[in-house]
């Protein structure tokens, strides 16, 4: 096995492993979505003597919530595409842009990115998500 195609493999664990991280810290907004759903449900046990939160409040956590949640989520399943993607050899542009995004999720990320973005840059590895280009070239 060649070194490219090792660099390849060790990225693509390391997507699935970010991209497990990343599922799970998306879950971290259920947290205002349960918030949310306790003004709508009880909201007179949520105050002491004041009065009630308005209702539209907990609709605002709710939707808030839920929107973190899920582009946690898009993002926790692109990251782990990415890697499957990597293996495969298929996406390279696709690849390239998980790899930029990945350098905003701090600390795993970053270095993820940073490695994915440096080992998919060489000519080498594009070759091998671009065989036909190859014959193009040489002719």
């Amino acid at each position: 096995m060649n070194q490219d195609q090792e660099h390849l493999n060790l990225l693509s664990i390391f997507h699935y492993i970010v991209g497990g991280i990343a599922a799970l810290f998306s879950l971290f907004p259920l947290i205002y979505i349960v918030l949310g759903a306790l003004f709508l449900l009880i909201p007179n046990r949520l105050v002491g003597s004041g009065p009630p939160p308005p209702f539209f409040l907990g609709w605002i956590f709710i939707i808030i919530g839920a929107g973190f949640m899920l582009a946690g989520l898009a993002f926790a399943v692109c990251v782990i595409l990415a890697g499957r993607y990597i293996v495969r050899h298929k996406h390279y542009i696709f690849c390239l842009v998980i790899a930029s995004m990945n350098c905003l999720f701090m600390p795993f990320g970053t270095i993820l990115g940073v490695f994915t973005i440096v080992v998919l840059m060489r000519p080498s590895v594009k070759a091998l998500f671009y065989p036909s280009e190859d014959l193009v070239i040489s002719v």
